[in-house]
């Protein structure tokens, strides 16, 4: 390129999955070119194409992603100091935008967030060296609001964005335009399963600032590892999707009453029954099934994702069984979620076999008796050793030659082989195919007319089966959008269950909700220090009300101040995301946003010594 030499390096393509990973953890994008020609009728070399760009942002294989964790692409608009956000997981199809009123704010998604991939305009990169990694620069004309629309509206198949709720939220929908055009170029298809848009206003959560998060060690402990942190003592979920789930409704508290109190019933009801050990265990095997019809959706899905969703249907009515005498509300309308799937089980159960292979490319995947003309195919090819067996011995009493062999090879095919030390006369239509050091191989008519009929079943039968592969995609597409609701559920039951394991466990209760102002904690604990440490925990009560609005706490270092503080917080996040307790009582008032300032540190490479870390912390 330009005169250089361009480093080249190659790998096995079967091997191709672990050093894509490591590309991808780098930051690279990685171009995948395939033959799209046919090698027969092609003169000179075979047209390819680049039929894939992997991104961070964008990954949906299996084999790139950590199941227990979002991989998000995100876009950012700006116009006159507001912020529109838009947000993806490729992986499962889910999409948000929301609008924000500052850079604090948008520093606060961020740090909620942890894009993988950041898009954002050229003229907007002052501010986001800490994500210097993840950004990728674009022109300013890929956020133009008319194109984003028109690229929306094709996206989702309607007229306009109104049924989507997004109306005067022009800068997260430029954000959103550009988001969709950056990922269909890169899977180089259009992406049928982001079929809908929903909104989040920041108003609906509990805000926290990027340093409390980090000082209340949500998901990472102060030294980066999960260890210690809240959610490695909140998650035993049962399955990659609620484990995502788990994380996002810890890392957005929300302060609508009503769905966390529809949370508690759930967990109370499972309580009651203890009927959450039943649940996990009827969904431990079930696998990522949100990102399986992802993949679906994209036709890319191996032929064990289609067992996932067999085992899943398979599953899903002794899960009915399980849930059709609950009372709660919330708990039937999931149990009505989750639906049947009688006919798509049925074509599931005749199509692949039990235990498929990783891929169709070598066949072997298609079920016997669900095709004539391919049971047929395959047995031409598996009855080829009688025939060769029945052939053998006849050429053998014909030459009188006992240590013939009929054999084969992938090079020249079928052939007799007969040592050299054998001086005969050899019938007429024997013709040499092959001369080695002590024997030489020959071909009959007879031969040359089998081989060609096996050789052409084996390649008609692996056409046939890959043909039928891809017309299961066509039988399953109708039935996708009511198996991602299926999912969505089957990943809130299981966070749910999971909740209501760990109270149970950790001797949880559930919180109550009130609209005075106010936080009353009876013999309240710190869910994390009390799981690390060998000795009882010393409980604490805590009451604020409108009258007693602050508390001043003083006491001896490691006398357990900041342990106080932070279990406060924490309790209070605990319970919006409708999770139960670690107190005796919780009363909790209205809460808009939870800050925690614990520790100093000073941020010398920007020239902040402690005091204005601090300072600047407080202010904020």
């Amino acid at each position: 390129s330009n005169g250089a030499p361009i480093p080249m390096a190659g790998v096995p393509y079967h091997a191709a999955d672990n050093y894509l990973s490591r590309l991808i953890k780098l930051g690279e994008s990685v171009a995948i070119c395939e033959q799209i020609g046919d090698p027969a009728t092609s003169k000179g070399p075979v047209e390819r194409q680049v039929v894939r760009v992997l991104t961070p942002g964008t990954l949906t294989e299996e084999a790139l992603l950590d199941s227990r964790n979002e991989n998000l692409l995100l876009a950012i608009c700006e116009e006159k100091g507001r912020y529109g956000l838009a947000y993806a997981e490729i992986s499962s199809g889910r999409f948000i935008i929301s609008e924000l009123d500052n850079a604090e704010l948008l520093k606060a998604e961020l740090a909620r967030l942890q894009p993988a991939e950041i898009l954002l305009s050229e003229t907007l990169l002052a501010g986001f060296e800490a994500f210097e990694k993840q950004l990728r620069k674009l022109p300013e004309w890929h956020f133009e609001l008319k194109a984003a629309k028109t690229r929306l509206c094709e996206q989702f198949n309607t007229t306009d964005l109104k049924g989507f709720g997004c109306e005067g939220l022009d800068i997260a929908i430029r954000a959103a335009g550009c988001l969709v055009n950056y990922a269909q170029e890169t899977h180089r298809t259009a992406l049928p399963h982001l079929r809908q848009l929903s909104v989040e206003y920041s108003k609906d959560s509990i805000r926290l600032d990027p340093q409390s998060r980090k000082n209340l060690e949500l998901e990472r402990n102060l030294s980066g590892g999960i260890e210690n942190s809240l959610i490695s003592v909140l998650d035993r979920t049962a399955t990659p999707m609620g484990a995502r789930m788990l994380r996002r409704w810890l890392m957005r508290p929300i302060r609508d009453h009503k769905t966390l109190v529809d949370r508690q019933h759930v967990i109370q009801e499972f309580l009651e029954h203890n009927s959450f050990n039943d649940c996990h265990a009827l969904m431990k095997s079930l696998g990522d099934i949100e990102r399986i019809l992802s993949r679906m959706a994209l036709r890319t899905a191996r032929p064990r994702d289609f067992m996932h969703i067999r085992r899943l249907l398979e599953t899903l009515p002794e899960l009915h069984q399980l849930l059709k005498s609950k009372q709660s509300t919330h708990l039937r309308q999931l149990d009505r979620q989750l639906g049947t799937f009688s006919e798509l089980l049925l074509l599931l159960q005749q199509a692949i076999i039990d235990e498929p292979p990783v891929l169709i490319r070598d066949g072997g995947v298609i079920k016997a008796g669900y095709n004539e003309e391919l049971d047929r195919l395959r047995d031409l090819h598996k009855n080829a050793s009688g025939f060769l067996d029945q052939l053998e011995q006849q050429e053998r009493h014909r030459t009188g030659v006992n240590t013939l062999k009929v054999g084969y090879n992938k090079v020249h095919g079928y052939f007799i082989e007969l040592s050299r030390a054998h001086d005969i006369t050899l019938p007429d239509e024997y013709v040499r195919r092959q001369t080695l050091k002590n024997a030489e191989r020959y071909i009959t008519p007879e031969l040359k007319r089998f081989e060609e009929q096996v050789l052409s079943a084996n390649e008609k039968a692996l056409a046939l089966e890959k043909a039928l592969y891809d017309e299961l995609f066509d039988k399953v597409a109708p039935e996708l959008m009511a198996l991602s609701q299926c999912s969505m559920s089957l990943a809130e039951l299981d966070v749910l269950a999971n909740l209501a394991e760990r109270a149970e466990t950790l001797d949880y209760v559930a919180p109550e909700f009130v609209n005075d102002a106010g936080i009353h904690i009876e013999a309240g604990r710190h869910p994390v220090v009390e799981v690390c440490q060998n000795q009882a925990f010393c409980a604490n009560d805590l009451k604020l009300t409108a009258e007693q609005s602050t508390l001043i706490i003083t006491g001896p270092n490691m006398g357990g101040k900041s342990t106080y503080m932070r279990q406060t917080a924490l309790i209070v996040s605990m319970a919006h995301m409708g999770s139960y307790v670690p107190a005796s009582k919780a009363i909790i008032g209205p809460v808009d946003q939870v800050f925690t300032r614990i520790g100093a540190s000073d941020d010398l490479a920007s020239g902040r010594s402690t005091f204005m870390v601090e300072m600047n912390e407080a202010a904020t």
